[in-house]
């Protein structure tokens, strides 16, 4: 693969990856939206379900409301059977057919709503609880993703730290050796002025125990009787 390929190849890998960034980051967005407006459309689910409830428990009243009547009116008809008035007992007994009936028609309503409520409880709660884990799910991965762009970031100032560090170690070494060159041109500057002065002559007559040294008392004694 030539040089060019290999570059083009890298352009479009480094491309992806931040197209990729970019969804991902889109994608995170998106499941916001989407989790906010599952929670609206929950939110409206329990209302329904409440409406549901509320119907069930007025056809329920109705129901009893009914069941009492025809009993009320059963008991007419036994006294109008009792008194011999056999037109006003069937009279009441075709009301308590007729309220039978819309106790059977109020009985179906509620069978029906408890139906519906139990069928909108189940979907709710599975709802709630998928949200929940989806709830959880995006947490994590916000989390995550912070964590980890926080140990990048702090992997990239390690980096750039030991770079300072080796940067300013070479300037310490440069400085530590111009240091020692000075003073070896000071020295070597201290020892030429040394030898223009004579000094050094004497300093090696001394060391080679030849002059300089101080008269002993023998030899200043021996120079006066010598006189």
């Amino acid at each position: 693969m030539s040089v060019w390929k290999k570059l083009i190849t890298a352009v479009k890998g480094g491309a992806n990856e931040a197209a990729e960034a970019i969804a991902d980051s889109q994608a995170l967005r998106i499941l916001d939206q989407e989790i906010r407006e599952a929670k609206e459309e929950l939110r409206r689910s329990d209302q329904s379900l409440t409406q549901i409830m509320a119907k069930r428990k007025l056809a329920e009243q109705k129901s009893n409301s009914l069941k009492d009547s025809m009993s009320e009116y059963e008991g007419h008809a036994i006294k109008a059977s009792e008194q011999g008035n056999q037109q006003l007992a069937l009279d009441c007994a075709q009301k308590v057919a007729d309220i039978r009936a819309q106790m059977d028609t109020e009985q179906q309503y509620v069978e029906q709503f408890q139906k519906s409520e139990q069928m909108l409880r189940q979907n709710i709660s599975q709802a709630k609880n998928n949200l929940r884990r989806m709830e959880q799910q995006v947490d994590m991965v916000k989390a995550t993703e912070s964590v980890q762009k926080a140990q990048t970031a702090v992997s990239s100032r390690h980096v750039g730290a030991n770079s300072k560090m080796k940067t300013a170690a070479e300037s310490l070494n440069r400085i530590q050796d111009r240091q020692k060159e000075r003073q070896a041109q000071l020295e070597a500057a201290s020892e030429l002025a040394a030898d223009e002065s004579g000094d050094e002559l004497e300093k090696r007559l001394k060391a080679a125990g030849i002059s300089g040294g101080a008269s002993s008392a023998n030899d200043e004694l021996a120079r006066i009787l010598g006189k």
